[in-house]
């Protein structure tokens, strides 16, 4: 799942929950449960989200909500590593489609 966010360098939590369309109580309790999830945090402990960390927040989302996975489950498929090949596939292949859609659309 491809999450289309302002090139920024840091995105708050509010930004990133309103992309995936869930809410942010969501996704701090996502950044408990999973270990690949550490945003930065300012001094007042306000979260700030790099571009990598978007990326696992959207295999953990692809995880759960697509694939129906518990969270234990999820845990276990990420910590054995087997994420990232099918889901940079899976990216792919939908930057493909949606390339292919926008050159029928010109036509």
């Amino acid at each position: 799942m491809k999450i289309n966010l302002q090139e920024k360098r840091y995105y708050s939590i509010g930004e990133v929950a309103s992309k995936f369309n869930v809410n942010p109580s969501l996704i701090r309790f996502w950044e408990q449960e999973f270990k690949i999830l550490n945003p930065k945090k300012n001094s007042r402990g306000i979260r700030k989200f790099t571009k990598k960390d978007i990326d696992n927040l959207s295999k953990i989302y692809f995880l759960l909500k697509k694939r129906g996975y518990t969270i234990q489950g999820a845990r276990d498929y990420i910590d054995n590593g087997k994420t990232s090949n099918k889901l940079d596939t899976i990216s792919k292949l939908n930057q493909i489609k949606n390339k292919l859609i926008e050159i029928r659309n010109q036509l």
